[in-house]
């Protein structure tokens, strides 16, 4: 081999530059999934800054559940403030973010029509208010946990 070409697994030349090209685009695909324990507080909060869509929802102790088709299940942060639409209806209240915590409320104000998923939504603003602990947060994932169970949003 001439330095400028490695062997690849199949048996094929990958040249220098495609291996290097490959290992950068590696490292940003990790460095993008950063803990967000690593994260100062600013960036955090800059990356839940906006709308994300709820994928899914697992009370403590039971199954995940996907968000029901066609309802709209979608969490806004902007500032100091929270805006969640579940279903039909929409809530609004406070939100802290401090290290890896969020406290949403304690107490969200949400109109109260009677939705298709009322019981899913019922859930959903459980879980949402009070504490939570992000375990996850990349510019399209975010997932809060707490001991009454998980949520998971993409953007």
């Amino acid at each position: 081999m001439n330095g400028h070409q490695e062997a690849a697994p199949s048996g094929r030349r990958v040249s220098g530059w495609r291996a290097l090209v490959l290992c950068l685009l590696v490292a940003v695909f990790v460095g993008c999934d950063e803990s967000p324990a690593t994260l100062p507080s600013g960036v955090l909060t800059d990356r839940l800054s906006g709308t994300w869509t709820l994928v899914s929802l697992q009370p403590a102790g039971e199954p995940e559940q996907p968000t029901p088709i066609p309802a709209r299940y979608t969490l806004t942060f902007a500032g100091e403030r929270v805006t969640t639409l579940a279903d039909c209806n929409t809530c609004n209240g406070t939100v802290a973010v401090s290290g890896t915590t969020v406290s949403i409320g304690p107490l969200l104000a949400c109109a109260r029509a009677a939705c298709l998923t009322q019981a899913f939504a019922s859930t959903y603003v459980g879980l949402l208010s009070g504490e939570s602990t992000i375990t996850r947060v990349t510019g399209v994932t975010l997932e809060l946990s707490s001991s009454r169970g998980t949520l998971r949003f993409s953007r």
